[in-house]
């Protein structure tokens, strides 16, 4: 269903492309876009330390100007849709009711929900930083959106650093490239997270309060939730103390999957943190309203008026909505099992590889329909969309080869609200992910995608 579009750009032979990729496995040792080498923790690029290069594109990837406009835009349309929709403690409930019959991890994250309604605990100071992920679909040449991402958005640091290393490249090697490294947008996200943490954390406004980041267990950065459950406590007046800390603002770049939870003290861990006064990014309303369930529900007609009044902000979000259906659809069930190749499985969770794919799709939706009961109701059908592809270098651990690939547009936004002043609405800067066109999957740390940027074109 693809169709192939190879970039028009002079193709630069290969000892010069062999000499680029040498020369940016370099540049992101000497600036840090690098990760751990976990298949060789004491080897790597960076000698003795373990790390590599990030995987990367050679150079980015083109996106007509005003598809990435309209990304842009919506950004603070969505910031302002998951702050509304995380008030309607109802909606969620009611949303996920049947899902929570199914799935044990959605279900915990619901109960946590339901006591903070009962308590009519109420979030002051709110900060979201979220990010939209978006295809250009080639069979109506619309930007359709697939995901939208309330907890432990990824890469914010990295990201903002392969544009730096794409607009060198062009500078370095113009005589070879018809581009320019103006054409490659600026990319803010690292420093717009971290400003946003901070501005959270003066809101918050406790005078040596930290913000305190929740890490899965092989991680060290910061505290893992068993930690937490271990080390914390939320004192009379709400405030919360982890190893004699006060905490301001608690990041989650842990807790979306059920693996993070091994035991009832992650599960303790995260109600303390829920209980206390302490700004939770995402707080568990938020984190609800990122699951695949709500995105489907919010594409129903007639739901979006429920949350947002200005029309013309409703009807772009509704441009770039994909087909979205729940399984108790039958019709959309049969054509999922008769045409698979269109649709994508999508099961409640976040991090990736979690969905189906291709003649997967009909094997899982004939045993979901064994089952019976409400299995279906643990997933969601999309709309499948056929990005373009192009003609691409790939480049890890310093060596590349070219294929044929699709890229994949994340928009990140900031919001930050006490009480009823709004403080930052705004976009974030981007991630471009660029996968071999013939994989399913688009993870970066999972191996299938590299990282990438945007190169803007007229058309």
């Amino acid at each position: 269903m693809s169709t192939t579009e190879v970039k028009p750009s002079p193709s630069p032979d290969a000892a010069a492309v062999e000499e680029m990729a040498r020369v940016a496995a370099t540049w992101c040792a000497m600036h840090g876009l690098v990760v751990g080498d976990r298949a060789n923790p004491r080897s790597g690029t960076v000698p003795g330390v373990g790390l590599v290069h990030a995987p990367i594109s050679l150079l980015p990837s083109r996106l007509p100007e005003s598809f990435w406009e309209q990304a842009c835009e919506l950004a603070p349309i969505f910031n302002e849709l998951v702050d509304r929709v995380s008030l309607d403690g109802d909606f969620l409930q009611d949303s996920l009711s049947k899902t929570r019959q199914v799935d044990d991890f959605t279900s915990r994250l619901l109960d946590i929900h339901r006591k903070m309604m009962d308590a009519n605990k109420e979030e002051s100071i709110r900060l979201g930083l979220h990010r939209s992920d978006y295809m250009l679909d080639s069979e109506t040449n619309s930007l359709l959106q697939i995901e939208l991402n309330t907890i432990s958005v990824s890469f914010p640091g990295l990201c903002s650093l392969v544009t730096e290393l794409h607009r060198n490249l062009i500078n370095q090697y113009g005589n070879l490239l018809s581009l320019d490294a103006k054409r490659v947008p600026g990319n803010e996200a690292s420093r717009q997270f971290a400003g946003a943490l901070a501005r959270a954390c003066d809101e918050f406004n406790v005078d040596s309060a930290v913000v305190m980041m929740i890490v899965q267990s092989e991680e060290r950065n910061m505290k893992t939730l068993s930690e937490v459950e271990a080390e914390g406590q939320v004192l009379p007046d709400g405030t919360l103390v982890v190893d004699g800390r006060k905490v301001a603002v608690v990041y989650f770049r842990a807790g979306y999957t059920p693996n993070d939870y091994p035991s009832e003290r992650e599960w303790s861990a995260r109600l303390l943190m829920e209980e206390s006064s302490a700004v939770k990014c995402p707080s568990i309303s938020y984190h609800l309203v990122g699951t695949k369930k709500i995105q489907q529900e919010l594409a129903k007609p007639n739901v979006l008026e429920r949350f947002l009044e200005n029309k013309e902000e409703i009807a772009n979000l509704r441009q770039c909505f994909a087909g979205l259906w729940s399984l108790d659809d039958e019709d959309v069930v049969k054509s999922a099992m008769d045409n698979p190749d269109l649709f994508v499985l999508k099961p409640q969770r976040e991090g990736g590889g979690n969905n189906i794919y291709g003649l997967d799709v009909r094997e899982a939706l004939i045993r979901l329909k064994k089952e019976g009961g409400d299995a279906l109701s643990a997933y969601i059908l999309m709309q499948r969309i056929f990005p373009k592809e192009s003609l691409a270098n790939l480049v890890r651990g310093g060596v590349f080869h070219e294929a044929l690939t699709v890229s994949e547009l994340g928009i990140y936004g900031a919001y930050l609200r006490n009480k009823d002043k709004v403080i930052i609405n705004d976009k974030c800067g981007y991630l471009m992910r660029t996968k071999v066109s013939s994989s399913d999957e688009g993870g970066v740390a999972a191996g299938f995608a590299v990282l990438d940027s945007l190169y803007l074109t007229e058309k």
